[in-house]
């Protein structure tokens, strides 16, 4: 790490680098606005993700631009510069990162915060045929193919490539997929359901596919009890205890059994990007980098690995799970942190997460929340699901826009996303 200079005739700036411009990137970047620090994030993307609503873009309820704003919207201080680039690698002991561009950025100060990805554990080839709601992209290319199979069994002669069409199968039954099977029944049930003069999407078969014995293995069992319920009630079917062996381009084998599905959506759990890797440490549990209690890494106090690619324990010893909260409290911590070293405070403040609970949403008037212990289902926890997630929605614009298209399509039942962009391919028929 570069000393600060005690130079009097000129002070130095120190260079903090955040890779990443997610919930916890964005927090970091915002606590050092206006701070005598050279602030520089870097993203891929020219805009930051509200994750939890990519489901409902996948879906058409929500266009792209409604869970998503530009970072240079967000960060406006003459401090903080940003950079469209994507790290590829860091050298620790030269102090510098490198990107894709085949820039060499130097720091003083490195935070890394770039999130996960979903985790096909060590099938990478299934991410092509089973995309995950995790990116834009990803969001965009689910909602087309699943708008596409309808429009493809609107024209099939033939009754068993029509069921297959009309099949959608989701992997995973934690809150990603429960989220995603009850918004494509939904969308088949309710909002297709007129649109269409040879087929019936009412009839499409959705199935949740679920390794464990449970739906919302991470949630208390009357809660994920009632999930089940709910998404039975709606014509999901759910296999528990159900392996995925094998996915192609016409279907999955599931614990030796065939399903024919053109779509198939994995929901099935998260890993963290290559941040082990860059900083030649051992990957922990699902890829993740151990931290010490204030987000640094062992024998580099200047590096700090915050959000999904962390390690990180609550006051309780368990590790924190990867949610938007946690990810906040973590940049929000980082960047007090930051902002106190390099102003020469030596004030100690350990964190601690503020763990507001955990929710998850079934379909129309129904949704699960646990709150510290205080368990709500129904009407009530998908009401007060969609407050925190407004709340939580970045930009007043953006909160807007989504609360009304959320009673649209409650009291029509129609979404207004149900575009299919891009050229039709071969594939597509």
């Amino acid at each position: 790490m570069a000393p600060l200079s005690t130079n009097a005739t000129k002070v130095h700036e120190p260079r903090i680098l955040v890779v990443g411009a997610g919930f916890s990137g964005i927090e970091v970047a915002k606590a050092l606005e206006g701070t005598r620090a050279r602030v520089t994030i870097l993203d891929r993307h020219n805009y930051t993700l509200f994750q939890p609503l990519l489901y409902q873009v996948a879906t058409a309820a929500l266009s792209p631009a409604d869970v998503a704003v530009p970072i240079r919207s967000l960060v406006h201080s003459a401090n903080v510069e940003i950079l469209l680039d994507e790290v590829v690698g860091v050298e620790v002991e030269s102090a510098c990162v490198r990107t894709s561009s085949g820039r060499r950025l130097g720091y003083d100060f490195l935070v890394l915060a770039t999130g996960s990805r979903f985790n096909y554990f060590g099938r990478d080839a299934w991410a092509s045929l089973a995309p995950a709601p995790k990116s834009l992209t990803d969001a965009i290319e689910i909602r087309r193919r699943l708008l596409l199979a309808f429009e493809r069994a609107e024209m099939c002669e033939d009754d068993n490539d029509r069921q297959g069409l009309m099949t959608f199968v989701v992997v995973g039954a934690g809150a990603t997929g429960v989220e995603m099977a009850g918004a494509i029944a939904e969308l088949a049930k309710a909002t297709l359901r007129r649109d269409f003069r040879r087929i019936d999407p009412a009839g499409a078969r959705i199935v949740l596919v679920e390794a464990g014995p449970r739906v919302l293995g991470n949630f208390d069992d009357k809660l994920g009890d009632y999930a089940q319920k709910t998404l039975t009630q709606i014509g999901v079917q759910i296999l528990l205890n159900t392996k995925v062996d094998q996915i192609d381009d016409e279907g999955i084998v599931a614990a030796g059994r065939r399903i024919e599905a053109r779509t198939v959506i994995w929901g099935a759990g998260v890993k963290a990007t290559n941040v082990a890797q860059w900083l030649g440490q051992k990957a922990g549990p699902h890829g993740k980098v151990q931290v010490k209690e204030d987000f640094s890494i062992t024998e580099h106090p200047n590096i700090f690995v915050v959000g999904d690619a962390a390690e990180a324990t609550g006051s309780d010893g368990k590790p924190l799970p990867g949610l938007a909260a946690v990810a906040k409290q973590e940049g929000q911590y980082v960047g007090d942190l930051l902002r106190r070293r390099i102003s020469r405070d030596q004030t100690h403040r350990p964190f601690r997460y503020r763990d507001y609970g955990t929710m998850a949403t079934i379909g129309r008037s129904a949704a699960v929340a646990d709150l510290r212990g205080f368990r709500l289902t129904g009407t009530v926890a998908w009401l007060l699901w969609g407050l925190v997630h407004l709340a939580f929605l970045i930009g007043f614009r953006n909160r807007i826009i989504v609360a009304l298209n959320w009673l649209w399509a409650y009291f029509t039942f129609q979404r207004g996303a149900r575009l299919i962009t891009g050229p039709l391919r071969q594939a597509d028929g």
